[in-house]
């Protein structure tokens, strides 16, 4: 059911072109702290990568230790290729 969910939300995704339409399709489904969140957790990826440690992550950008080792297994997993 996640996976026929994630497809539908992929395929609306992939047929958005232009900035400012993904921008406004994006303000129009998520909150402002959702919108926040998904950022902090990009953040959060791109520490990863650079080598930072957990717990220096979860701290600077005020999050839980737990937030910050759920995207370091997804790392693991092989998500987020293009995030650097």
């Amino acid at each position: 059911m996640v996976m026929e969910k994630m497809q539908k939300l992929s395929e609306i995704l992939l047929k958005i072109r232009a900035r400012k339409e993904l921008e406004n399709f994006l303000y129009g489904l998520l909150t402002p702290k959702e919108i926040d969140e998904l950022v902090t957790r990009i953040e959060i990826i791109k520490k990863l990568k650079q080598g930072m440690p957990h717990k220096k992550i979860a701290k600077n950008l005020k999050t839980g230790v737990a937030t910050v080792t759920r995207g370091s297994k997804e790392i693991q997993k092989g998500r987020f290729i293009s995030i650097h």
